[in-house]
């Protein structure tokens, strides 16, 4: 059975710097009816869990260490084993939610995993957090991309551990070379094409001075 993606919206807060602000998050899950990924476990473990329904958990892949990403992964990983999975420059952020648990892995630039036939190869994407990756799985012609691109422009770059002009190298280097119609899906909002933000690259530069 071919994989497919499973969308999944789950509400709480974000926090940083001292504010705490509501938020919605998109958990999206890849695999087939026997196996998947969970991409950013947000908010609500049991939530999560229902959507899986069952199947075998590979990995909850997080795509930064932002709270809203990552306050469910322990409770997830405790109920069905699986690795909780980081990049490394983000350990920082994942400190601050999740002192006395680490990761259980790293998730390197351009490492691939494969779940139910389906490849999911890493991008290192910082600028929004240090840590910040997108997965390309171009068998499903999509890319998640966490908070480093959404429809409409870049992800926030205001608060602490950010910082705009590599959020935007991130974007041109590692996400608008993908083919047009490759389907965004962002972790907070609707879904967009590589093809409809990628003319608006100067728009977004010219903003961010």
């Amino acid at each position: 059975m071919a994989a497919r993606v499973d969308h999944l919206v789950t509400s709480g807060t974000f926090s940083l710097d001292g504010g705490t602000w509501d938020v919605d998050n998109n958990v999206w899950i890849v695999g087939d009816d026997t196996e998947a990924v969970v991409i950013d476990a947000a908010h609500d473990a049991d939530a999560i869990l229902a959507a899986l329904g069952g199947r075998a958990l590979r990995a909850v892949i997080c795509t930064h260490a932002h709270d809203d990403h990552i306050d469910a992964a322990p409770a997830l990983a405790a109920a069905t084993g699986a690795p909780v999975l980081l990049h490394p420059d983000d350990l920082p952020l994942w400190k601050l939610t999740h002192p006395n648990r680490l990761p259980d892995g790293e998730l390197a630039d351009n490492a691939v995993f494969t779940v139910a036939g389906t490849s999911l190869t890493v991008l290192h994407t910082p600028g929004h957090a240090p840590g910040a990756v997108c997965l390309y799985a171009p068998g499903l012609a999509t890319v998640f991309t966490g908070d480093t691109l959404f429809q409409g422009g870049p992800g926030a770059t205001g608060r602490s551990f950010s910082h705009f002009p590599t959020i935007i190298d991130s974007i041109r280097d590692r996400l608008l070379g993908l083919p047009p119609e490759t389907v965004v899906r962002t972790g907070h909002g609707d879904p967009t094409a590589i093809g409809a933000e990628a003319p608006h690259l100067e728009e977004w530069i010219q903003r961010g001075h």
